[in-house]
């Protein structure tokens, strides 16, 4: 059907007015959209992976998990040989017997010895009196001889007996001082054997450690991955062995270009979209900004003193917390799409995060179970 010439003629003018309107709905949608929403489909899923290495060296003997199987903190993943650990502990445990053994010993003598200067105080208390007694009796008889009632002689055996007395008490004290110094002697022989019983039981206690390190636990609960170890295999001290992911724990590092960081706030809400996961958006919140661009972070960091620089827009990472009950679905490594909600609550900017980093930490608030 011909159509009317002055339609034809109008037609053009129709055409480019739907297509204005268009171009006008579609600017005003992607300018609201635009004030609404900041995004980047620069964006990874992360988790803080333990690297689990054993602590000893030694032989594998079990393997108690399997690839991509869950674990919990504190659940046996592997057991190593422990014949020479428990080697060890044994002798190092007679090893201790023997020292307290001997710590005995020296405190048996050292109650002998007490026993010994108990006895020889009594001999000097002894001969002290018989000495005394002695200068008496040389006292009273001087008296006498002097009346003329005893003879010189009696006199000068008495005398004799007087320094007999002394020498006594010399000889007594001499022997206490003796075995006081044998006394001494045992209490720093002792002191020094209760140090070497110090020394053994920290070597059982470090056999016993060693010990207990011939099992390796799960130190964090998670899912098994890169789980290089097999029975038989030898291990050594920091060779990583395997990983624990704790899934329940993701979170997002979102790259935002630079000129999009200024517009965001610590604690805004964010969309997350993932391809593994379509039809399924997962929520999340800004919990930190990176203090650096990912550039610097680099093996080879980009060096721009050179005559022929380009300004390239840079990123900043921006970590984005997942509500865990949604996030446990999430697996490291997974490309993600984040949009952040402008209009959401929000606290410190990137500029205010920056000025002020002792306050962000507890910025995101509790997570949700």
């Amino acid at each position: 059907m011909a159509l009317n010439p002055a339609l034809k003629k109008r037609l053009p003018l129709i055409v480019a007015g739907v297509v204005g309107v268009a171009l006008i709905v579609g600017g005003v949608v992607w300018w609201q959209g635009k004030q609404r929403w900041e995004a980047t489909e620069n964006a990874f899923v992360q988790a803080d992976t333990t690297e689990v290495s054993p602590q000893i060296d030694g032989y594998v003997v079990e393997v108690l998990v399997a690839d991509n199987q869950r674990v919990e903190a504190g659940q046996v993943l592997i057991r190593l040989d422990d014949a020479d650990a428990r080697a060890n502990l044994a002798q190092a445990e007679a090893e201790l017997s023997a020292l307290q053994a001997g710590v005995q010993n020296v405190d048996a003598r050292a109650a002998q010895e007490q026993a010994m200067i108990a006895s020889r105080a009594a001999a000097v208390s002894q001969a002290q009196a018989q000495a005394d007694l002695a200068r008496q009796q040389v006292a009273r008889y001087g008296a006498l001889a002097e009346k003329g009632w005893v003879s010189q002689q009696r006199i000068e055996t008495e005398r004799a007996g007087v320094r007999t007395a002394q020498a006594s008490v010399a000889e007594a004290q001499a022997a206490l001082v003796a075995e006081q110094r044998a006394a001494g002697v045992l209490g720093s022989t002792r002191t020094q054997s209760v140090a070497t019983v110090e020394q053994a039981r920290a070597a059982v206690d470090k056999a016993r450690i060693a010990l207990e390190r011939t099992v390796i636990r799960a130190p964090v609960s998670g899912v098994i991955g890169a789980r290089g170890v097999r029975v038989g295999q030898y291990v050594r001290p920091g060779g990583s062995i395997l990983s624990i992911v704790p899934l329940g724990d993701t979170y997002v590092v979102a790259n935002f270009k630079e000129t999009q960081v200024g517009r965001l706030r610590l604690g805004q809400t964010v969309e997350i979209k993932a391809d593994a996961f379509k039809g399924q958006p997962l929520t999340g919140r800004i919990e930190s900004f990176a203090p650096a661009t990912g550039s610097e972070f680099a093996l080879i960091p980009v060096e721009n003193a050179t005559g022929n620089f380009t300004k390239i827009t840079q990123r900043v990472p921006v970590r984005i917390r997942v509500e865990r009950r949604e996030g446990a679905a999430l697996r490291p490594g997974l490309s993600v799409e984040v949009k952040v909600d402008l209009k959401s609550a929000g606290t410190l900017t990137f500029a205010e995060a920056a000025a002020a980093p002792v306050q962000t930490a507890a910025v995101a608030g509790p997570v949700a179970q």
